[in-house]
Order: C-alpha cells, then structure tokens, then sequence
C-alpha cells in the first residue's frame, strides 16, 4: 500500500504529459499536410514490400536499400499488411513512438536518478512538445529511433549504476542497441558509443561481460543481418550512404550537425557545464556527453541533404534529457526553508515562469523544420509536385517511366517506375557517381522532370564552376538529353525564372500529346517553398 502511495504522484504526472502530448498534437500540429518530399521514399518502399514486391524502387527489379529507415519501412509494411493504410502505419509508430519515449524520459529521471518530480516533470514536458510530433506530421520515422536511443540508453544507465548487472540487463542493453542500428545504420555508431560510456563509467575490468554480451549479439545477430542485406541488396551499406558520404570528411556538416545537437536541447546544457565544476561530477559530465557529442560528430561523414528539422540529430535529445539531472543534484539551494510567503511565492512565479519559457523554446524549435519554412504553423507549403503525380496517376499502369531529382511526391503519388536521376534510390547512378546518357537510354523516360536555378528567362551559364557542381552538372546532362532526344518542354514551372521545375515530354508514345497539354495547362502548380501559383515559363520561349 506505502509503495503504490508513492508511485501514484507518478502515475499521475506520467498521465499529464501524456494528455498533454495528446492535446498538443490535436491543437498544434498539422496532419493535413502531405508527406515531406524525402519521407515518401520510404512509404514507396514500404508499399512495395507489404504487396509482397520485396524493398524495390520499381516493382519487378532488383532489390535497393534506398530506405536508410530499414525496420521503420518493415514494421510500417507489417502494419499496411494487416490492413492499415500507408500513412496510417507510418504516423501510427512515430505517433506511438513519441509517446512511449516520454514515458521513458520520465521514469529515468525519477526512479533511476532519484530526480526531483518537477525536474522530470519539466523534462517529459520539453520532450512533448519539441520537433517529434512534427516529424510524425511529415510521415517521417524519426520518433522511432529516438524511441530505440531512449530505450537503450536508459538500459546503458542501469548498467553503470549497477555493482554486479545480471546478464539479462547485459543482454536487454545489447539486443536494444541491435534494434537501433536496424532501425537505422548509424544506430550502430550511437550504441557502440554507449557501450564506451559505460566501459568509462565501470572501467574494463567491471565491463568485460557486458562487452563480451554485446559483441556476441552484434556478431551473430547483426552479423546475421548484415550478411542478409549484403546478399540481398548486392552492398555492405543503404545505398544513400554510397551517395552522401562520396565527400568524405566535411567540416561545414560536422558544424551543422554540432548546432543542431546544441539548438535541439539548449535549455539543459547549463547542466553538463556545471557538471565541470568539481571532481566528482567531471567524469559523469564527459561519460553522459560521450554518446551524444559522439553521435552528432558522426554526421560529418554524410552529406546533410534531407535533414529535416535536424532529425539525423535528433535522437541525441531524449539522452539529453535523461542526463542532466544528476549533473547538478549536489547544487543546494540552502535557506528556502527560512523565505518568507511572498519570498515563496516569487520564487514559485519565477519557477512557472522559467518552466514556460524552456516548453516555449521547445515549440518554437518546429519554426525551423523546413528551409523555406515560412510559419511556425505550417513547415511547408503547398506542393505542385503532389498535384501533378496525383495527374499522372491516371496513367499508372501502362509502364510509363519518369526520370526525376524529385524522387518523394512524384513517384509515390504516380506509381510510376522511376529513374532517381540523382542516385539515393538508384544502386548504378550511386556507385557510378552520375546519372549518364546510355543509363538514361536504357529507360527512355517518357518524363523527364528535374529542379534547378535556371529557366528560359535566365538560362544556364555553363562555366568550368557551374559544371564542377554535381546537381548542375546533373540537371544539364538531363536537359540535354532531353533536348538530343526530341523530347517536348512542356512546362518550366517556378514562382521565380531563378528557382523552377522543368518537364519534359517524349514524343511519339500513346500519351505523349495528352501529357504534354495535360502539364503544360496545368494550373495548380504551387511551388513549394513559398506555396504560391506557378507561372509557366516555357510559354517564354519563342514559337
């Protein structure tokens, strides 16, 4: 009875924050917005796995991992299987996922580092209402493996804390670091680096079990899957790693992903600095900062392309908020007990005050979601992408193939086969480094669309520079071709001559005059990243 008297103030904060999460989602974030460019790769992959296609890009060739998300696209392919619509199952598990992680942030903070109910209160409460839900909006995984990363991670700090860890916690700990590294590659990296906090924290000598049970399950059930993958999709890695790591080293992606890290949880970073501040707490500091400074320094290997919101970083927020507590418990704020009512009474304004600000903070992180964001409310506009493949899903079926940069709305929409002319879901353009002419011949597109910053009213300056840089070396190999091949232009859309979406048409095929009148008539091309009506600029050429 005494112990169910304590964990009802528990019980009850825990459903707080899940009321307000709820709450919050319904009141703030929006769910009509279609899914993020980049997000509708994964659901293509996982429509075609559930219709017992395998991880395709185009139903009846050969497999591509060009969904980095792996058990994301599984699990969502599971649930389509069963019944669920594709954005069902994709919002469903990010939905779920969000929830459960603030459940664990929670807990952690209360029962494993004995943190005060308001601090833990306060850290569910920051988590609710950051950037998560916003990931679920725009049909993104990303919850899910912050859900892994939590969950592992509170394992990692029941396993530094305990004098002699049973082997199931050893076991538990592996087999959540397993999952993460499935759920996405660089989940390997963050466990990994995990594993080195607790040695540090521990020591080797304490650790030598709890090393030993993690390599065996990464060697024989990662090792298992990673043989799997390689015989199955032809390559040791996703097939955008191949893409997006090309550059090696960069110094600009390293800076970015360092400020994400810091912008995502500003507000509890005044923690791991005073945790310099004496002996005691100096090694917990560094052990507490290894697996998030570590993770977030990792993505100086990839290109920062599709980070949305920052969510390659955005796991390293919920081991933030699992972690600041115990750097500052030993701080004593000695002589409250003698303050007067109304001292009291300040200070516990001051405190509302304070806790308003750090969720304000929280919130006002979606305000960045999105480049050209341009409300807080909305993280991107109307899209003549969605538009468009939704028309051209009136031709699906009969084998038309479009060769595009824009590989999200337009091949999920359309159903369509599709040629990724820049290669994150194309194995030959990836390991090749560029799209070529006899690729391209191989298909012959019946569209060819592509983005760039050119148009008819400002066309393409072909310098040595300009041609140096891989997108608009990319965009005039496609132009050309097009061009070489007698393709019709049917529409140069963009609100600007100086950022626009061309389409180009091959002629002579059943549809190809439908087509061409279809798109050059097209009226509700709103360009996406200001959401206003496009102009036409093709209808700028001369006759």
């Amino acid at each position: 009875m005494t112990s169910t008297k304590k964990l009802l103030p528990d019980l009850i904060l825990s459903l707080v924050l899940l009321l307000a999460a709820l709450y919050y989602s319904f009141s703030f974030i929006d769910f009509s917005i279609p899914p993020f460019e980049d997000a509708a790769m994964i659901m293509r992959y996982a429509q075609h796995l559930a219709g017992g296609h395998g991880i395709v890009w185009n139903i009846g060739e050969q497999p591509v991992d060009g969904a980095t998300d792996f058990l994301f696209m599984a699990a969502a392919a599971g649930l389509i299987k069963l019944g669920f619509t594709v954005g069902q199952a994709v919002r469903g598990i990010g939905f779920v996922s969000h929830l459960l992680t603030i459940l664990i942030i929670y807990w952690t903070n209360r029962r494993l580092h004995n943190g005060s109910i308001v601090f833990s209160f306060a850290s569910g409460l920051y988590f609710v209402v950051g950037t998560g839900l916003s990931y679920v909006s725009a049909y993104f995984g990303t919850p899910f493996f912050a859900l892994a990363a939590a969950s592992t991670w509170s394992l990692g700090l029941l396993l530094m804390k305990a004098d002699r860890p049973r082997g199931w916690l050893s076991l538990a700990f592996a087999l959540s670091g397993l999952i993460t590294g499935l759920i996405r590659p660089e989940g390997v990296i963050l466990a990994s680096l995990m594993l080195l906090a607790i040695i540090a924290m521990r020591g080797l000598k304490y650790s030598l079990s709890i090393i030993l049970i993690f390599g065996g399950v990464f060697l024989a059930l990662g090792g298992a899957y990673f043989l799997w993958r390689w015989d199955y999709f032809g390559y040791p890695l996703p097939n955008p790693f191949y893409k997006k790591g090309e550059g090696g080293w960069s110094w600009s992606t390293f800076n970015a992903s360092m400020w994400n890290m810091l912008r995502l949880s500003l507000p509890v970073a005044f923690a791991f600095i005073l945790g310099f501040r004496s002996k005691e707490t100096l090694k917990t500091t560094l052990v507490y900062m290894l697996p998030i400074v570590g993770f977030a320094a990792a993505f100086g290997l990839v290109s920062d392309e599709m980070n949305y919101g920052a969510r390659f970083q955005y796991a390293t927020v919920p081991l933030a908020l699992m972690s600041w507590i115990p750097l500052v418990s030993g701080i004593k704020l000695d002589g409250l007990q003698q303050l007067s009512v109304k001292e009291r009474g300040a200070y516990l304004v001051a405190g509302s005050a304070l806790l308003v600000s750090l969720v304000y903070y929280s919130w006002f992180q979606n305000c960045f979601l999105a480049l050209h964001q341009q409300s807080c409310d909305r993280p991107y506009e109307r899209d003549g992408r969605l538009e468009m493949a939704q028309m051209l899903a009136d031709y699906r079926g009969k084998g038309y193939v479009i060769a595009t940069t824009e590989a999200g709305l337009l091949p999920y929409y359309s159903g369509w086969d599709a040629i990724d002319t820049w290669g994150l879901n194309d194995q030959f353009i990836a390991h090749n480094g560029s799209i070529t002419m006899d690729y391209l011949d191989q298909y012959q597109p019946h569209i060819i669309m592509f983005h760039d910053y050119y148009s008819p009213l400002v066309p393409p300056k072909l310098t040595e520079a300009n041609l140096a840089q891989r997108w608009f070396s990319m965009t005039i190999l496609l132009k050309t071709y097009a061009e070489e091949n007698g393709y019709v232009l049917a529409a140069v859309f963009g609100d600007s001559p100086y950022d626009t979406h061309y389409y180009y048409v091959r002629p002579n095929f059943e549809d190809s005059k439908r087509l061409v009148e279809q798109i050059s008539k097209f009226r509700d091309y709103y360009y996406p990243t200001t959401g206003k009506r496009s102009i036409n600029y093709a209808n700028f050429l001369e006759p």
